[in-house]
Parts: C-alpha cells; sequence; structure tokens
C-alpha cells in the first residue's frame, strides 16, 4: 500500500476544497452575509494548511494500483464531506455535525436529501454550496483534479474506474488526464447552456445558478421549500429536459461531436429513451382524471408526469407535485425507476441500464442453456461482446447492492417508523436520489431520523455514489496490508 500517495492525493483535495470555496464566498459577499463568508474562509483555510502539510513533499514512489486507487476515491469522499460541513456548523446554518455531514455528502454524492425543514431562510451563501457541491460530485470530484493535475505517473485509470459510475469504463483517448479534460469540457459547456436557456425563460441570476449546477450534477436540493412547484411552466419543461440530458453516457455526446451517430444513439440510450416514455405514458394516462376533477388540464397532467420521472430516473430528487398523493400504480412506477436509475457515464446514480440491460441478458442466457445445455452463446451489447468479467462484475454488484441494501434497511428500521419510509429512504440515498415515500416524500425531508440512522445513510449516500465496492474494501484488511 503506498501511503504517501495516498496522502500526497488527499492533500490536493483539501488544496482544491479551499478553492472551491470561492464561489460561495463570492455570493457571501454580493448578499453582504459576513458571518457566512467568515465561516467559509476559515474552512478554506483549514483546508490549505492541512493540504499543504500532505503535499509539501512528493513521494518517490508515485505509482497507483487498483487498491490504491480505491482507497484514495473512498477516502476522498469522506474527507471531502467532513471539510465541507463545517461552513454549515461555522455559520450556524445547523449545530448537529451529523446533520451537517449528512447534508454535506447528499450534496457531493447528488443525493440531495436534506435535513433542513426550510431552506429559503438559509443565508444564500449556504445554498449556493449546496448546488454547487452537486456540481462537483456529479461528474466526480478527483476526475475533476486528474484534469489538471497528474496524480500516479500515468496509472490514473484505476482512480477513473472506482470514482465513475457504471459497470466498466474506458479512455476517450489514450491518456487519461485528456479524457477527464474532455468529460469536465462536456460537462461544463452543457452546463452553460443549461444556464443561459434558464436565464432566458425568465429566472433570476441565482436561481438559474443553482438550477443548473444542481440539474447538472443531478442532485436536486431545492432552494425554494416547495422544490420546483412555483417555477413557470416553461421553466419546469426546461428542468425536464436538462435532467434527461445530464442522465445520457457523457461518452454519447463526445461521439456525437466526432460525427459518430450511430455509436452514440447505442442500446443503453435506446432504452433508457423507451422507459422514460413507458414511464411517463402510463402515469400520465392514470393521474389524469385527478388531475381533470381538481380543475387542471391534462397537459399539467403530462408534464408533472414527465417532471417526477425524469426527476427520479435520473436520481435529480426535483418536484413539481406531491407524487406521494399519486395513485398506487403511479408510485409503484416511480419506485421502480429510483432503483433503474440513468445510463452509465452519466452523472446519475440509480443502478444503471447498461448494468440492468448485462444482467437481463444474462438471465435470458441462462434459461437458454437450461433448455440447450450444449449451446454456447456469448452476451452482446450493440453486437459486440461483453467481457466475461464484465458479466461477473454485474453479478456481484447487484448481489453486494442487495445484501448493502437490506442491512441498512435492517439498521434504520431501529428508528421504528413505518416499513415505507424505511425503506424508501435506503432506496434514496443509495441510489443517489433524495426523496422517497411518506415521511421522506418530496414535501418531508430527513430531519426526523435519529443520529445513528442519518449515519447509516450517509454511508448508503457515498457506497452509492462510489457503486459500493470502493467503500467495502475500506473494511477489508487485506486492504492495509503492506505488499
Amino acid at each position: 500500500m503506498n501511503y504517501r500517495m495516498i496522502k500526497y492525493t488527499l492533500g490536493w483535495l483539501l488544496m482544491f476544497e479551499a478553492a472551491f470555496f470561492l464561489i460561495p464566498m463570492i455570493t457571501a459577499v454580493c448578499y453582504g452575509e459576513w458571518m457566512t463568508l467568515l465561516a467559509f474562509a476559515i474552512t478554506g483555510i483549514i483546508c490549505l494548511g492541512i493540504g499543504w502539510l500532505c503535499v509539501r513533499k512528493k513521494p518517490e514512489d508515485t505509482t497507483i494500483y487498483a487498491r490504491e486507487g480505491f482507497v484514495i476515491v473512498s477516502l476522498c469522499w469522506i474527507i471531502l464531506s467532513v471539510f465541507g460541513a463545517l461552513p454549515f456548523i461555522f455559520s450556524g446554518s445547523t449545530t448537529s455535525f451529523i446533520d451537517a455531514l449528512f447534508e454535506t455528502t447528499a450534496g457531493f454524492t447528488t443525493t440531495g436529501s436534506s435535513i433542513f425543514t426550510e431552506v429559503e431562510s438559509l443565508p444564500k451563501a449556504i445554498l449556493m454550496w449546496r448546488s454547487f457541491t452537486h456540481w462537483i460530485g456529479g461528474m466526480g470530484v478527483l476526475v475533476f483534479i486528474m484534469a489538471f493535475l497528474p496524480l500516479g505517473g500515468g496509472q490514473n485509470m484505476h482512480i477513473m474506474r472506482a470514482e465513475s459510475p457504471g459497470p466498466e469504463v474506458s479512455k476517450l483517448v489514450p491518456r487519461v488526464k485528456h479524457t477527464a479534460v474532455i468529460l469536465y469540457s462536456i460537462y461544463l459547456s452543457l452546463t452553460v447552456i443549461m444556464l443561459i436557456v434558464l436565464l432566458v425563460s425568465g429566472m433570476s441570476l441565482f436561481d438559474a445558478i443553482n438550477t443548473a449546477f444542481a440539474t447538472a450534477g443531478t442532485g436536486g436540493f431545492g432552494f425554494r421549500n416547495d422544490s420546483f412547484a412555483s417555477f413557470s411552466a416553461l421553466q419546469q419543461v426546461i428542468v425536464t429536459v436538462g435532467m434527461l440530458v445530464f442522465s445520457i453516457n457523457f461518452n454519447s455526446y463526445y461521439l456525437i461531436l466526432k460525427l459518430k451517430f450511430r455509436d452514440a444513439i447505442n442500446s443503453e440510450v435506446r432504452a433508457f429513451v423507451l422507459i422514460v416514455a413507458t414511464a411517463i405514458g402510463i402515469i400520465t394516462l392514470n393521474i389524469y382524471q385527478t388531475y381533470l376533477a381538481e380543475g387542471k388540464a391534462v397537459t399539467d397532467a403530462l408534464r408533472d408526469a414527465a417532471f417526477s420521472v425524469a426527476s427520479l430516473i435520473s436520481t435529480t430528487g426535483f418536484s413539481t407535485a406531491d407524487f406521494d398523493l399519486w395513485p398506487g400504480l403511479s408510485k409503484t412506477i416511480l419506485v421502480l425507476v429510483m432503483f433503474i436509475g440513468a445510463c452509465a457515464g452519466s452523472t446519475g446514480g440509480g443502478m444503471k441500464v447498461s448494468r440492468l440491460i448485462i444482467a437481463f441478458k444474462g438471465f435470458v442466457r441462462e434459461i437458454n442453456t437450461l433448455i440447450h445445455p450444449r449451446q454456447v452463446k456469448q452476451i452482446t451489447i450493440d453486437k459486440r461482446p461483453v467481457d466475461r468479467e464484465v458479466v461477473r462484475s454485474v453479478n456481484a454488484y447487484l448481489a453486494c447492492y442487495i445484501l448493502v441494501f437490506v442491512g441498512a434497511l435492517m439498521l434504520i428500521s431501529l428508528d421504528n417508523k413505518d416499513l415505507v419510509t424505511n425503506f424508501t429512504a435506503v432506496t434514496a440515498t443509495i441510489n443517489n436520489i433524495g426523496p422517497g415515500l411518506a415521511a421522506v416524500g418530496p414535501t418531508a425531508n430527513f430531519a426526523h431520523f435519529s443520529g445513528f440512522s442519518k449515519l447509516v445513510m450517509t454511508f448508503t449516500m457515498i457506497a452509492g455514489r462510489l457503486e459500493l465496492f470502493p467503500m467495502l474494501i475500506l473494511f477489508s484488511p487485506n486492504t492495509w496490508k503492506k505488499g
């Protein structure tokens, strides 16, 4: 285990986190929030000091193998959340460190689950920090750092694989650093386009920046108490489209830029679009009678259905309607899309569409093997064979997912809340969604859970964002052995 390289990387993380505080600090200056400015300044100085101590001497051995990659990514996300929570405490936004940690973790992991019962009274700088954590965490903080800094002697792929969502990660270009630059260039460009469109729609600059950050990162922290219900119909449609755009694999956008349209619209993208369209259609048909009875138009039902499906399958978590009041069929479909999630290589969470495609094709292959034992058939996606290691990792992930899900569900059940609340709370946190149903529905929050349950769900948020294994590796004794 290359401990010096781990310390060196964590040091750079803290230096970059100190730089991240500039965004909320500028906001604090603009709105005259001097105590909040001081809170971010003090935290930034702490991060710079500790970071400088860690990076002042670069290790002679900069080798990063898979084990170091997993450990670096896991510890980075934990440390990022711990220090990112300090401004909440120093500014007086909350007095509980567990609550602050939960909130910050929900930000960086793009979960959007909140402990604040009333967000409009929070300082503007704190609201900006919450949204900005979504944007940083959406593409991956270490991917961002790798775009500027060579960390591991050309072996940074181990870090990218550990941090990037999906069953497999490939380089767009030969060098990992250039891949990181391309990904963040696309990410930044789409965010800017989103911001401009929101401004043209009549949204204020502060609201537009917060919305663009949260939509791009598919995070969903609300900066209004009603989330997105009070925004105009046009703005809701824009955000619906935005959430779906950021749910697509960013490799597809790179292929579009290379004019490889057939490769860009692959089977995962087609399956994702089909799932979204089907879910919206069924829910609209299921709720439109209720809307008509309330004096609303069918278009209102369609818009709310589309927004809710896009919000939950992209794991953003914004809401325009209390879908917890919808019929059972609609709520069931919404819970299902929570599990499905977005495409691999996007900023969204969930199991990922490509992983479920592989699992489904593996299931079909097993059925055919039982019928024709001598038949040998390889799983293919887009007419390309899927490596056996990828199939194995998908199966291992699904098994691990179930175990972690059940374990977390059992632990938070000690709070003695109802099953729907507990089940959807774990669903919302492990899939990085935000709202669930019942006591954690779109009009509720997570403040009523005990400190222990909040820590459990803090773990599930990070584990879900890193796709389980990097976090679980921290608990294996073999990880820390030398050699």
